[in-house]
């Protein structure tokens, strides 16, 4: 019976022992109290706790955490409330003043963003607070970094999500919105037409200056065809003179040659005088040795017939 009762409470403390054997995951933190008061922080790994007298407090997530909140009515400069919706990216980087700064974490920063942001936003008009997303956005991450840093949360940054006018506002931004894109439209149509005219305009320009360089060159060509017919012609003239020349003289040249007897070339100039006849001048001038050799022909006539 006593080996029972041994055995058993053997047992009974193994399991306190294997019960209070803790491992702490990557990225967490174990907040461990001792009788009540904070002792240590554990990191990642396997730990002991003494049992019935360590306690763990707190497990601290040590990520980077996203907190929407919802929309805050906020105030601009102008009076106009409009509602704005906001995230806030933190992490915690002190696990024990994150678990005993303050009660309610994370309900303290969402009061801490609504009472930045409309500290912010009620020195700005609705017109700079619907283009200056990224200024609010800086102010407010650098107002939460400073207050959550005794907490032991890094705010990292602040992003705002919408922001939402009032319903009249909303229409008159739209219709402005409406007439600004039909101004653009009107815009980019006048300068597509303009454009239009323009490469048309371009084109007849372009198109009458080759027209203009056609008839030149079609002008030049003509010329060039009227001077080479022309040239062509001066050529064959010339030729043909040359070639006559060259025949009279060969003529002369055998005449030359053949030592011709004053009978013979009594004879050729009237060959000569014959082709002159024939010719369509009004005048004939009959050389002196042609009018000797007629009278010579005129009294031998005379004799035969005696």
């Amino acid at each position: 019976m006593g080996l029972y009762i041994v055995l058993a409470l053997v047992i009974l403390i193994l399991i306190i022992l294997i019960s209070n054997i803790k491992i702490v995951p990557q990225a967490s933190a174990f907040v461990v109290e001792r009788l009540g008061a904070y002792h240590e922080t554990w990191g990642t790994g396997i730990h002991f706790k003494l049992p019935f007298i360590d306690n763990i407090a707190k497990r601290v997530s040590l990520k980077e955490t996203v907190v929407d909140f919802k929309p805050q009515p906020v105030i601009t400069k102008d009076n106009v409330t409009m509602q704005i919706d906001n995230v806030v990216f933190y992490q915690v980087t002190d696990p024990k003043l994150f678990t005993y700064g303050v009660e309610r974490p994370m309900s303290a920063i969402e009061n801490l963003t609504a009472t930045t942001l409309r500290n912010i936003i009620g020195e700005m008009e609705l017109d700079h607070t619907l283009t200056s997303r990224d200024v609010i956005n800086t102010k407010i991450t650098a107002v939460l970094d400073e207050a959550t840093d005794k907490w032991g949360i890094k705010v990292n940054r602040v992003e705002l999500k919408n922001i939402i006018p009032p319903a009249e506002i909303q229409d008159a931004m739209e219709k402005q919105m409406k007439a600004e894109r039909q101004r653009r439209e009107s815009i980019l149509r006048a300068e597509g037409e303009k454009r239009s005219q323009i490469l048309v305009a371009e084109g007849d320009k372009e198109s009458q200056i080759l027209r203009a360089q056609a008839e030149k060159e079609a002008a030049i060509l003509r010329a060039d065809a009227v001077r080479q017919q022309k040239i062509l012609e001066a050529e064959g003239e010339a030729q043909a003179v040359m070639a006559v020349q060259k025949a009279v003289a060969d003529s002369l040249k055998l005449l030359n040659e053949a030592a011709p007897n004053s009978q013979v070339l009594a004879l050729k100039s009237l060959e000569a005088f014959q082709k002159a006849a024939d010719g369509q001048a009004t005048k004939i001038i009959i050389p002196s040795e042609l009018q000797s050799l007629a009278g010579l022909a005129a009294s031998a006539k005379e004799i035969f017939r005696d």
